[in-house]
């Protein structure tokens, strides 16, 4: 059932317990150098999840095929709402870290623990600090980590996919890594952008599309390249009829290489019909 909850009390108080719960034995970890990114692979996904079914936020993914868990990535899709981050961890169960605004950082014990964990600062006012950012985090792909970045910088107010920032893609011609274009439709439906209300029981639906290699386009004609992953983001925003294909119900929950428990997931088959 659907219902408008104040995003104060409970919804907070829930959100910063389970975030604790995640980073606070990551940063002892990380002080005791016993801290393994298989560990914060399995909390991260433990982490999504949670928050997921504390909204009751049913997940649909489409076109997981596209996404063979042996290549790490350069992960870009649409921005919406603060949900988008915990539904694209579950979307795409693998070593995957995210590019993060720099105030996030400034946290005590949550900044420990996302540097420790291999997340990537970028500080959106300063142009030369980005750009180290992003040139570092090309060893982070190297190693076999898919890195996240929503292009657009920051969360659509409208819904709308606005225009991209061009750091990601430098990031995806440095380090050869295929682009995975990710589309987030309904984030928005349970939290808008820079809003304190959520909406309990949204379905929330994630398609991912073929990947696209960036080698194809060079520096030369990097526009091009920014138009073809802005393109593929966009277009499944416009479907409207997909069949979809129930897990059994002896089969409720995803299932993840770091052996955590992913909310239970709706697998689309390939089949988009066109609207009517």
């Amino acid at each position: 059932m659907l219902g408008w909850v104040p995003m104060s009390l409970w919804h907070l108080t829930r959100a910063v317990f389970e975030t604790l719960r995640v980073c606070t034995p990551t940063v002892l970890e990380s002080l005791r150098g016993r801290l393994t990114a298989d560990r914060c692979d399995t909390r991260l996904q433990r982490w999504s999840a949670r928050l997921l079914a504390q909204a009751r936020m049913e997940l649909e993914v489409l076109g997981a095929p596209n996404a063979p868990a042996s290549e790490a990535f350069v992960v870009m899709s649409n921005h919406q709402s603060l949900y988008d981050i915990p539904v694209i961890f579950q979307a795409l169960p693998r070593r995957l870290r995210m590019v993060a605004k720099a105030e996030l950082f400034r946290l005590p014990i949550f900044a420990r623990a996302l540097r420790t964990s291999g997340f990537v600062e970028i500080d959106r006012r300063n142009t030369r600090k980005a750009i180290q950012s992003l040139r570092g985090a090309e060893g982070i792909v190297a190693s076999g980590t898919s890195i996240w970045i929503a292009p657009e910088g920051t969360r659509s107010a409208s819904g709308n996919v606005a225009e991209f920032k061009k750091g990601g893609f430098r990031l995806a011609l440095a380090s050869g890594a295929r682009i995975l274009p990710v589309t987030i439709d309904g984030t928005r439906d349970a939290l808008v952008a820079r809003g304190w209300t959520v909406r309990n029981g949204v379905t929330v639906r994630v398609t991912i599309g073929e990947p696209i290699d960036p080698a194809h386009y060079g520096l030369a004609q990097m526009d091009g390249l920014i138009r073809a992953v802005r393109n593929a983001i966009r277009a499944p925003l416009t479907q409207e009829q997909v069949h979809l294909e129930q897990i059994p119900a002896s089969e409720p929950w995803s299932s993840v290489g770091s052996g955590g428990r992913s909310w239970p997931i709706t697998r689309a088959a390939a089949r988009i019909e066109p609207p009517l």
